[in-house]
């Protein structure tokens, strides 16, 4: 049996939608309720940013050969042991047979300020996959295969994200491929190099305008291989390997 894409890119649009809905909800509740968070954190405290990108893989799991009851989003069924810590929560987790089958992570990030944050998630998806893998090295996950690790990440296309930004190390020269590159360059190079160095199964990185993105769920890609349709196909064929071996 091939695996199966369709909905999965049908529903792009629609999880890049109820992305920017979801932003403006939340900040329309808080200051509503008199309650405000500093700069855009209204926006993205709610937690529900992201919600399409974990549906649409959720149904991508489903259509490819796993039943339903193996995904988790729930925060309780999420979590799982780490080897750096006691635990760390995922985005999206699927587990068969008592065996660790996915694991994703879903992120984003808005302006106006994107150089606050960039290095910060950088160590973050780091940080997670280092301590997740190290974790699987020593049996934290039973009797399970190699997992599928994911990385989805969400950026505001912008002046502020697409222009050219400059770098300092203070006494020694950036890497040639950071000098003059813009943040979303420089996630494009994250997502890559953390496939290129086995951190992630594969991480995709998502452009979109605020305004075109809110009305039509317009999103655009920046490389092939940080494609978020390459993403689906990788964890379609993972997750339909893992049907075909163990049996539903």
């Amino acid at each position: 049996m091939g695996i199966e894409l369709d909905r999965f890119e049908d529903g792009l649009c629609e999880a890049v939608k109820l992305f920017w809905a979801s932003r403006t909800s939340a900040t329309l509740t808080q200051t509503a309720t008199g309650r405000h968070d500093q700069g855009n954190r209204s926006a993205v405290t709610s937690g529900k940013n992201m919600d399409g990108f974990a549906r649409i893989v959720a149904e991508l799991v489903e259509q490819n050969g796993l039943p339903r009851s193996t995904i988790h989003t729930k925060r309780r069924d999420v979590t799982l042991p780490g080897f750096f810590r006691p635990t760390k929560m995922w985005d999206l987790v699927v587990v068969h047979d008592r065996r660790l089958v996915a694991a994703l992570e879903f992120k984003s990030q808005v302006g106006p300020s994107f150089g606050n944050n960039v290095n910060n998630r950088s160590e973050e998806a780091l940080g997670n996959a280092v301590d997740l893998w190290t974790a699987f090295r020593e049996r934290s996950f039973g009797e399970s295969r190699r997992p599928f690790v994911g990385y989805v990440f969400l950026l505001e296309e912008s002046a502020g994200s697409m222009n050219p930004v400059g770098a300092d190390s203070g006494k020694f020269l950036v890497r040639e491929e950071f000098q003059g590159s813009s943040y979303a360059e420089r996630y494009r190079l994250l997502c890559e190099k953390l496939v290129l160095e086995k951190h992630y199964s594969a991480a995709a990185l998502v452009l979109s305008d605020q305004q075109e993105g809110a009305q039509t769920g317009r999103w655009r890609e920046l490389s092939e291989s940080t494609s978020i349709k390459r993403l689906g196909a990788d964890l379609a064929g993972h997750v339909a390997a893992e049907a075909a071996l163990r049996g539903r």
